[in-house]
């Protein structure tokens, strides 16, 4: 009960092209276009769903919200009162938010890094099936998980676990935390950093043949990738990293594990069984105090 799963990611950025450009060329993904306001909105279709991720034209390239679906009004009257509790000032969305994101209920509250949180209760489906290379089998399936890095990492943990209900899969250092809402082993992992921003965002793939072509179409089309071909060693997920036009990664995916409620959480020590090596520092290699 509570929540029950990331809906969608709205980023502010300063070059929407390149970024459908991008998913256009390696994921074979496209998007459409719809308006809140006299803004017009760009929605990258990773599902059947009305959006998984919003790309908003701005000067500058940043979060600007996280969405997390509800089971029912009911619970989203829960939890607002939990985060009330906790001090935490929430309000209801506009109307054409709410008919943005496919909702029928919609609230949000500013979180301790400052990113708006908005929990949604219901999806709109808005196709039968989306577009696809013809290769792919089903190719990309949905938005897995997101990695936030932010220097108020404890108020963020206290908000996750204590008032949301999160619960902790597992943990690395410097401060990493795998956090979950549903039997997936993780849709939103935080940790520190100096300045609050997205480390990742996981784009799930319905099979490892997937990942594999999309691997080739980022070689081909040369988009960098940041991070190679590799298994992590604590949800064992098979995936690359490229970088995106906003200058973080987007982790490419497939595979990662479930688990139930006798899983105790512990630290993984090693980051992956194989591969995933980085092009740049890896902020997250220091073992956990």
């Amino acid at each position: 009960m509570g929540v029950r799963k990331l809906g969608y990611v709205g980023l502010d950025v300063t070059d929407v092209d390149a970024w459908t450009d991008l998913f256009s060329r390696t994921l074979g993904v496209g998007a459409t276009f719809d308006k809140i306001g006299t803004e017009d909105v760009a929605l990258l279709e990773l599902d059947e769903f009305k959006y998984r991720l919003a790309l908003h034209p701005s000067e500058q390239d940043s979060p600007r919200q996280l969405g997390w679906i509800v089971d029912s009004p009911a619970e989203l009257d829960r939890i607002t009162r939990r985060l009330t509790d906790a001090g935490f000032a929430v309000q209801d969305g506009a109307e054409d938010e709410a008919e943005l994101r496919g909702a029928t209920h919609l609230r949000w509250f500013t979180d301790p890094a400052g990113i708006r949180v908005e929990l949604a209760v219901g999806e709109r489906k808005a196709r039968p099936a989306p577009a696809r290379p013809a290769d792919a089998s089903p190719g990309v399936t949905g938005l897995g998980h997101l990695v936030l890095a932010s220097p108020a990492l404890d108020e963020l943990r206290e908000l996750y676990e204590s008032v949301l209900e999160f619960k902790l899969t597992d943990y690395r250092a410097p401060g990493l935390y795998f956090l979950r809402c549903n039997r997936t082993h993780h849709s939103i992992a935080l940790a520190h950093a100096e300045t609050t921003g997205i480390h990742h965002l996981e784009i799930e793939h319905g099979s490892l043949d997937d990942v594999g072509r999309a691997h080739d179409r980022a070689v081909v089309h040369e988009v960098p990738v940041s991070i190679s071909l590799g298994r992590h060693m604590n949800d064992k997920a098979i995936s690359f990293y490229v970088k995106n036009p906003s200058g973080f990664h987007l982790e490419i995916g497939y595979g990662g594990i479930e688990v139930g409620d006798d899983w105790v959480p512990h630290d993984f020590g090693t980051s992956d069984v194989w591969g995933h090596r980085h092009a740049e520092t890896n902020p997250f290699t220091a073992r956990a105090s």
